[in-house]
């Protein structure tokens, strides 16, 4: 099963930068978006559905333009839902919870905490919610999650770590987060397979950061550990433009 996440940075931008061509090339079975940035209705018909895909939108309720998420799924899914649990957490359109036959999928755009601190509040309290439904979930089912989770975890994640380290997105606060999530038996598929930097899924516009590679890997995807056998591989696409972002993947195998 092969599934793919990329924070797109505004879905009707990259409509226009050959998202189609590289969504049919993938042969995946299931895309999750992030950051779209748009109702459904604001969609043409054409790309707001792919043959052969069941499709699944959750947008910001009250900021337009805004944040919002996207799935669309080959294989069968048993269900679906929206948001956390916690209503404190809802109306942004940040997640889409699908459930499979051997797992639930996570697609979340978690929050950016670089506005101010109450954004950043915000995006902890956010962490916290997340992990809690997922540990109850974990209960029924082993959990993958993917998605854009604004945190570099390790300084190999980033290039310039020390340049970054009192800005949001490399706070020890945020990579503190992660550590505990890893604690908590989630493993970073991409790490299962390529141990070196250079390895980034994100890039400012400014400063021809793409172009020098002064990147940040942000964008990922973990598997509970009962799931660690069934990954066969994890990539990072950096070739792919359109975005800011670039799209990752994984395969497991069943």
């Amino acid at each position: 099963m092969k599934i793919y996440s990329w924070n797109v940075n505004g879905y009707r931008a990259v409509i226009k930068k050959d998202f189609t061509e590289w969504f049919q090339q993938s042969d995946a079975d299931v895309v999750m978006l992030q950051e779209t940035k748009a109702h459904p209705d604001q969609i043409p018909d054409t790309h707001r559905d792919f043959k052969g895909y069941e499709s699944f939108w959750n947008w910001s309720k009250g900021k337009k333009g805004y944040s919002g998420t996207a799935c669309f799924s080959r294989t069968p899914v048993l269900s679906h839902s929206y948001g956390l649990p916690d209503e404190a957490y809802q109306g942004e359109g940040r997640v889409i919870l699908t459930e499979y036959e051997q797992f639930y999928l996570f697609n979340i755009y978690y929050p950016n905490g670089q506005m101010d601190d109450g954004r950043l509040e915000y995006k902890l309290g956010f962490y916290d919610c997340f992990l809690e439904y997922a540990q109850e979930l974990r209960k029924k089912k082993p959990i993958v999650v993917g998605g854009d989770f604004n945190t570099a975890h390790k300084e190999i994640d980033l290039k310039n770590p020390k340049a970054n380290s009192e800005r949001s997105g490399f706070l020890p606060i945020e990579r503190e987060w992660l550590d505990k999530f890893t604690a908590h038996g989630y493993i970073d598929t991409f790490r299962m397979f390529e141990p070196d930097g250079g390895n980034y899924s994100w890039w400012s516009y400014r400063f021809n950061a793409r172009k020098n590679n002064a990147g940040w890997r942000i964008d990922y995807f973990f598997v509970s550990e009962e799931l660690k056998d069934n990954v066969k591989k994890a990539w990072i696409e950096q070739d792919v433009l359109g975005s800011d972002h670039c799209p990752i993947g994984i395969e497991l195998i069943f």
